[in-house]
């Protein structure tokens, strides 16, 4: 199997951007000072305004800097994608197979 790699994430987002779905299974709570389970419903990705170089322009996505990252292939019936983990959450970005 293939290494998943921080560049494999980006180029996956990038190729994929139009199709693309996230679902949130944890994410950082400023109110609460830590890390908080979210619904992990997927949804179709939003544009966000924040740091493009963390969010790569996505609501939901957060990388860290340096290899404080963890990627790992999603695969479903469904769908296939790449489940990221760090210090501020665990988000899985996928695409629709197709039939």
């Amino acid at each position: 199997m293939k290494k998943i790699t921080k560049a494999t994430f980006k180029s996956f987002v990038r190729r994929n951007r139009d199709n693309l779905l996230i679902s949130n299974k944890s994410d950082y709570s400023a109110m609460d000072d830590c890390v908080m389970p979210c619904s992990g419903k997927f949804r179709v990705a939003e544009k966000s305004d924040r740091d493009a170089d963390c969010s790569l322009g996505i609501n939901g996505i957060w990388l860290v800097n340096g290899s404080r990252d963890w990627f790992t292939a999603f695969e479903t019936e469904e769908m296939i994608g790449i489940e990221v983990s760090n210090c501020c959450g665990s988000f899985t970005v996928a695409i629709r197979k197709e039939a």
